[in-house]
């Protein structure tokens, strides 16, 4: 089998079971299961799949999880201890309050001297009131599953800095010392929504306000394929009429600028992108909970299709070749 790289973005809830089904399809179509990948690159709800492939969980039961449907005698032991899924997300209400001031104000000074390099994902987060949901809930299940520790295969968390709203990407050679489950948490804490994370005493935020997937920190890696989940775009044309239409058609144009920088370096890349139909199914919030069981469905059965078209079995021949 080729060097496979596997990057894995951000969707909240939903881009979660996005995520389940397009792996567990992957693997039943292919033969190819993502535990195996040589590095996951994961981003906020990508983050927290990266990790429980890493502690062990298969394609197949990331599935049956999403699903309540039975998991393996592995799978069940594994998620025994990070508990099931959520069935409901805590509200976000509370953090929209902007009386309660910025959540990092000196941000807008430095984007003023630096206009140019700003993100405006970075920029929102600065501005914005801090989230008062408590990022632990989400970094308790990791901490059961890797206590410290980071996992033993090559795995890359994407955050952002809030206060300078630079990319951090935890795992690789370089970055702030960090256990697995403290980053899972600052890749996932989206901004108003969750606290801030703070690690080495610098506050961390949704590593998605850089970019929904981050494909780009690959791209001076040696890989045969490089196979991306994105929930949070779309494939070209795929849009529908939707509260959530120019977001989804802006985060395409990323990640076509960041996987053509992949490309560059002589590394085919693979992106499993919504269509108007998986959108329909997936909706506009992407913390809704009640959507997790008919995404993870509906996104193993669409995916299966799509890996019967030859000419996308050819791209994927690395997942198979000796």
């Amino acid at each position: 089998m080729g060097r496979i790289g596997l990057v894995l973005g951000a969707g909240g809830v939903v881009g979660h079971a996005f995520h389940a089904g397009v792996l567990a399809a992957l693997q039943e179509e292919t033969g190819w299961d993502a535990r195996h990948a040589d590095l996951i690159v994961g981003t906020s709800a990508g983050s927290g799949v990266a990790a429980l492939l890493r502690a062990g969980l298969s394609p197949a039961d990331l599935l049956a999880r999403a699903t309540g449907s039975a998991l393996s005698a592995d799978g069940a032991r594994l998620a025994a201890r990070v508990g099931p899924p959520p069935a409901t997300v805590p509200s976000a209400a509370p953090a929209i309050d902007f009386l309660s001031g910025m959540a990092a104000p000196t941000r807008l000074l430095a984007a003023a001297r630096r206009p140019w390099e700003v993100r405006l994902g970075t920029l929102a987060a600065a501005v914005l009131p801090a989230g008062r949901v408590s990022s632990e809930l989400i970094a308790v299940p990791f901490r059961s599953l890797f206590d410290t520790q980071w996992p033993a295969r090559p795995t890359w968390i994407c955050a952002v800095q809030l206060d300078s709203g630079r990319r951090v990407v935890f795992g690789r050679d370089g970055a702030p010392p960090a256990s697995i489950a403290d980053a899972v948490a600052a890749s996932c804490a989206i901004p108003s929504f969750f606290t801030p994370v703070t690690i080495g005493g610098t506050r961390y935020v949704d590593g998605g306000a850089h970019s929904p997937t981050n494909v780009d920190v690959v791209s001076a890696e040696a890989f045969d394929l490089v196979i991306v989940s994105s929930p949070m775009s779309t494939s070209r044309g795929g849009t529908r009429v939707a509260l959530d239409t120019a977001a989804r058609r802006l985060f395409r144009v990323y990640l076509g600028r960041e996987a053509e920088a992949v490309r560059r370096s002589g590394v085919p890349v693979v992106a499993f992108q919504p269509s108007a139909t998986d959108t329909s199914v997936m909706g506009v919030n992407a913390m809704d909970a009640t959507r997790r069981k008919p995404v993870a469905e509906h996104m193993h059965g669409a995916t299966r299709r799509r890996l019967q078209e030859p000419k996308l079995r050819d791209r994927l021949a690395a997942l198979s070749s000796p």
